[in-house]
């Protein structure tokens, strides 16, 4: 069954007792030679202009409504029956998207959707299987299916009570979920049944055992009491036969601890079993978590509630009930069975912090917290049933972030069978995690980072992992075709910034047997359609924003473009292509792949640089297609326009490098960048003919945390620098992505300190920019006050700050992007 959810909108966050001899355990990655990486510089050709340049490249046009380059195509799809392609555009002028549609088979940006037919194309959930007649989705909370045949689309729900969780059910039915129950819905006759349900309540008896002393008497001595609970006992074995013998009433219901909250629930398609996920219901942020919001449109001062700060993050441990609606059965799947489920795997780390505190640590080997593991890109649950059998998978995680496991259910023994477990010494990468079945065997295919990078596998319940690509590439977005004979994904393999779209046999060994579909040389995605003979592809280029594409699956078939998107006003200027360059490193063998914007021709003098630091951390910014961070592009050709070269380098920590690049920074955030960022001023000296004592840096978010740690932990190697939303103290960012890398501060106080810019403040000698706006639910604004506190405290002169009263983490007002850049074009000016 091929099960996905589609995001509307988006622009765009966790020792061994017993083991089964099928587990397979990741094994310590090969060493990775020099020679593997590509080192030549990358390069497109530059945009030429098509005419008179309509507009001049200025700040204030730069950080103007972005509308004014195009409104690009955004989550194309195709429609259930292959006919059509869909995607959202951007409205000119607001934030609506509408609907697009182009025949299959036409070229051109196709029509608008109507309102009226959109249900017939858009879709929050969307499955197919090919052992059924019909597909089915859910659109606004309602149910959908259309006749493969027929193409006749039938609603079979109409409430305001939205269904999800969308499956098969045996032969003619579908299963979904309302609040905490799952329902079937009959597609001929449209009949719905109330197939589970689940309470978070203390089961009510018909006859309880006396409490005390007091109440065995009462019974006892009074005849009348005696009768009322015959009576009451008679009624509930009535009802309860009732149930069993007469199919017209709902018989399954189960009670779970009333401290307690639903995770995550499924039902398996057969209708025999069920997986409900619990855990304890406790407040995951307290009164104090807020964020004082001045402009209101009342004219008051609103608190809005944020999120929990990493240092106040409290374990969560998630129990895994496998229910069997046939016994009324419910078992609660014992942790035990995984493999290190008590390994003390922070032993070293503990020991580490205990000695500078001037104490022992004596190791543990409590039972770890563990839950599922939610991929953080993934669309899918991380509990999967395969189509035709009793089996279902299972993802989990430790709190810790050190392993990950996917098991099977044993639904005669009732317990967890471990099919892949992959430890990290480091941390488990949140994404990556992509796994399911295949759709005619008893066999699971999944991802896994153990080799050093992300590749996919195929894992008999009987037999061991077997690797389906191997290579230092990354693999990702993986889908399994119906007949189970490919694997298409897309994949870093010829160039780390290429991204092209392949795929494999599902009985390939190693890499013998990839197919490159596509040569495009930039940023590619893919949908493949539903009769799996096409693809639809979204493509970029470094000077070409993302357009859509068509492609027949078969030999020399070539991408057919069929939408043009970009403004005339964008095509109409010259813009800087800048090259993909293997900077040297001095701290691995592996190059820093950065991008270089730099003037064309011969340079008499020596230039004026600056350096870029991309933002999350985790992301990756020079490839050779359209960057997220188009504003900033913009502005580095318009530092070109004005002698500087630009250096935007993927420093350690960032995505599309492998596993060692990813956790360089585990325990020591901003050290090895800093490094990364020294070799680049290295290089754009020896190479681009850059003064050094003219260079500076800027970077929001990650990257201003970067801004920081260079500032003040290598005050030379900058003359001044902008830090953009930034995070000065580690402590105060979010669980789910801090605790990966610094581990927790009642753990591992070590690391927050020694990755936290706060507690290096008193190095700043060069001048800096801070810029901060007031309603980030992200980086807390409060990041900026505390630093600036300390930085008057130290008599620090050379620092300035500027406030943005109604910015969130991502700005949104064109007013105050310019008056940002402003600000930092002016402090390159003055000090560059």
């Amino acid at each position: 069954m091929t099960k996905y959810s589609k995001i509307l909108y988006s622009s765009v966050g966790i020792a061994l007792l017993s083991a089964c001899s099928a587990t397979s355990t990741t094994q310590s990655a090969p060493a990775l030679q020099t020679n593997e990486f590509p080192t030549e510089t990358m390069s497109q050709a530059a945009v030429i202009a098509d005419g008179q340049q309509q507009i001049e490249l200025t700040l204030k046009q730069i950080m103007s409504d972005p509308d004014w380059l195009g409104r690009e195509p955004e989550n194309a799809f195709w429609s259930s029956d292959g006919k059509t392609l869909g995607y959202y555009r951007k409205q000119e002028g607001n934030p609506i998207r509408d609907l697009w549609l182009i025949d299959d088979g036409s070229v051109g940006n196709g029509q608008k959707a109507d309102l009226s037919t959109i249900h017939q194309y858009e879709y929050d959930e969307f499955i197919q299987d090919e052992d059924f007649p019909f597909v089915a989705w859910i659109f606004e909370g309602n149910i959908f299916v259309q006749d493969i045949n027929t193409s006749v689309i039938k609603q079979l729900t109409l409430s305001t009570d939205g269904a999800r969780n969308l499956q098969f059910l045996n032969d003619n039915a579908l299963s979904f979920q309302r609040g905490n129950s799952f329902y079937s819905v009959e597609v001929n006759s449209g009949l719905q049944e109330q197939v589970l349900s689940w309470h978070f309540a203390k089961e009510q008896k018909a006859v309880e055992a006396p409490e005390d002393y007091i109440a065995q008497e009462q019974i006892k001595l009074i005849d009348y009491v005696q009768l009322q609970r015959r009576n009451r006992q008679l009624r509930a074995d009535n009802d309860a036969a009732l149930k069993a013998t007469n199919n017209t009433i709902m018989a399954s219901s189960y009670y779970f601890d009333p401290a307690h909250r639903t995770v995550l629930a499924s039902l398996a398609p057969n209708g025999k079993w069920a997986v409900v996920v619990t855990t304890e219901n406790k407040a995951q942020r307290s009164d104090s978590d807020i964020m004082p919001d001045y402009i209101e449109e009342n004219g008051r001062i609103k608190a809005q509630n944020v999120r929990q700060r990493v240092a106040d993050a409290k374990p969560i441990v998630h129990d895994v009930w496998l229910i069997d609606l046939s016994s009324g059965d419910k078992t609660l799947l014992d942790y035990k069975a995984l493999p290190g489920y008590n390994e003390d795997v922070l032993a070293e780390v503990k020991r580490e912090n205990a000695i500078a505190k001037g104490e022992e640590y004596q190791e543990n080997r409590l039972p770890r917290d563990i839950g599922l593991l939610f991929d953080w890109y993934a669309t899918e649950p991380p509990v999967k049933w395969h189509d035709d059998s009793d089996k279902v998978a299972i993802m989990l995680e430790a709190w810790d972030n050190k392993d990950r496991w996917i098991t099977t259910v044993d639904v005669d023994e009732k317990t967890l069978v471990t099919q892949h477990r992959m430890h990290d010494e480091a941390w488990v990468n949140y994404r990556f995690n992509e796994f399911g079945w295949f759709d005619n065997q008893e066999t699971l295919y999944l991802l896994s980072e153990e080799s050093g990078y992300s590749q996919l596998y195929a894992k008999p319940l009987e037999g061991n992992l077997r690797a389906l690509t191997q290579g230092n590439f990354v693999v990702d977005n993986v889908t399994l075709t119906k007949d189970d004979k490919y694997f298409y994904f897309k994949a870093n393999k010829k160039h780390p910034g290429i991204y092209e779209i392949y795929r494999v046999g599902a009985d390939a060994q190693g890499t013998d047997s990839i197919e490159q579909l596509t040569d495009l040389n930039g940023m590619t995605d893919y949908v493949l359609s539903p009769n799996e003979n096409k693809l639809l592809l979204t493509h970029s280029k470094l000077v070409s924003p993302p357009e859509l594409y068509a492609m027949d699956i078969k030999a020399s078939a070539e991408p057919v473009k069929l939408t043009s998107t970009v403004s005339e006003a964008f095509r109409s200027i010259s813009w800087t292509s800048p090259s993909i360059v293997a900077v040297p490193s001095s701290h691995s063998d592996q190059p820093i792949y950065s991008r270089v914007y730099a003037p064309q021709g011969p340079q008499d003098d020596k230039s004026r640089a600056v350096v870029f630091n991309h933002g999350a951390g985790y992301l990756q910014n020079s490839h050779l297609g359209w960057s997220g961070y188009f504003r900033e592009f913009m502005f580095h050709s318009f530092l070109v326009s004005q002698g500087y070269v630009v250096l935007d380098m993927d420093y350690r920590a960032s995505a599309g490098y492998g596993r060692d690049w990813r956790t360089a920074i585990y325990r020591q955030m901003g050290t090895p960048e800093t490094q990364d960022l020294k070799d680049g001023v290295d290089w754009l000296v020896e190479n681009a003919n850059v003064d050094r004592s003219r260079i500076g840096t800027y970077g929001g978010s990650y990257g201003g945390f970067m801004t920081f740690m260079a500032l003040f932990t290598e005050p030379d190697l900058f003359q001044a620098g902008a830090a953009l939303r930034p995070v000065s103290d580690w402590a105060h960012y979010n669980d789910p992505y801090t605790s990966n890398i610094l581990n927790r501060p009642d753990v591992d106080p070590i690391a927050y300190e020694r990755s936290s810019p706060i507690y290096f403040a008193d190095g700043l000698t060069k001048p800096l920019l801070i810029n901060a706006p007031m309603v980030d639910n992200n980086v807390f604004f409060v990041d900026v006050v505390r630093l600036v506190q300390i930085l008057i405290e130290k008599e620090k002169e050379d620092f300035e700050t500027a406030i943005y009263p109604v910015e969130p983490h991502g700005f949104v007002q064109p007013s105050s992007w310019l008056d940002e850049y402003r600000r930092i074009f002016k402090l390159f000016e003055e000090h560059l």
